[in-house]
């Protein structure tokens, strides 16, 4: 028991990021797209001629209260547990949409001044992080601290990504929109994150470059991937979008995340200086 005790003691409560975590994550950030803008466009009516003038801010109320409890939850689990986990990230982006769409939209940032802001945050939350565990690796997260560091980093990053998706796909006529808006579209847009994300994809595999560092460039590349997807889907025929039903295809984001978080192993990542074979070994 000692051994068993110990053994779990050493692996992460967060999941060994494999392709399979890559795919689930891209979906979730989709899911946080249209599930945000659910919530603040369509019942909330933000966008609509019956808008709510604070369905952004309300949005983002709901969202990080649902995620501040599931943090909650899952900083006091003892171990890994995958539906809890995926729960938590998923409520990470949607939480992140609001907060990206109030900042950028309701307070009159612009896609630019919230992308810098938002990212001067992941960075300052980087930096706490390392100065305080000497490390940012995703495998040491298995401590309330270390938790805190990580959720928090999370959260920051996926809003980052909401704004730069938003920016990159935004044209003139989106009222968040500054002249320095891109304005690709949202199927111009998820080719660039998704060129960006395949040359990070070639420097794991071919070059020595700190495999923390492109975890976290990986990492926040996924969520505007999922932003410009998720809008392709929801968004009017007239703005370059199928104009698909938004509760509709967030349940069945939802469904498909499902049933890959069941169907694709789910395993804790290992800690760093432990053997997993010499542990497994001694289990036996």
């Amino acid at each position: 028991m000692t051994t068993q005790t110990n053994y779990q003691a050493m692996l992460s409560k967060v999941p060994a990021v494999t392709l399979g975590f890559w795919i689930i994550k891209i979906l979730a950030t989709t899911l946080g797209e249209t599930g945000g803008d659910t919530v603040t466009m369509t019942w909330l009516g933000e966008t609509t001629a019956e808008a709510n003038p604070n369905g952004y801010l309300i949005g983002t109320a709901i969202f990080f209260s649902i995620l501040a409890m599931l943090v909650a939850i899952q900083i006091a689990a003892k171990r890994f547990h995958p539906l809890l986990y995926w729960a938590t990230i998923v409520a990470s982006t949607t939480a992140g949409t609001t907060l990206a769409d109030f900042c950028t939209r309701s307070l009159g940032i612009g896609y630019i001044g919230g992308s810098t802001i938002l990212l001067a945050l992941v960075l300052l939350s980087l930096a706490a992080w390392y100065m305080s565990e000497r490390s940012i690796d995703v495998a040491t997260v298995n401590t309330p601290k270390v938790e805190a560091f990580y959720w928090t980093t999370i959260t920051f990053s996926q809003t980052l990504g909401t704004a730069l998706g938003d920016w990159m796909a935004a044209s003139s006529s989106d009222p968040a929109a500054t002249t320095g808006s891109l304005g690709l579209g949202y199927l111009g847009g998820a080719l660039v994150f998704s060129t960006a994300l395949a040359v990070v994809a070639a420097l794991y595999f071919w070059t020595s470059v700190s495999r923390t560092g492109l975890f976290w460039v990986a990492f926040i590349l996924t969520r505007p991937l999922g932003a410009t997807v998720g809008d392709f889907l929801d968004k009017p025929l007239s703005h370059g979008g199928l104009s698909l039903s938004r509760p509709v295809a967030s349940a069945v984001l939802a469904i498909v995340i499902l049933l890959l978080i069941l169907v694709i192993p789910q395993r804790p990542g290992r800690h760093p200086g432990t053997p997993m074979e010499g542990r497994a070994a001694q289990l036996r």
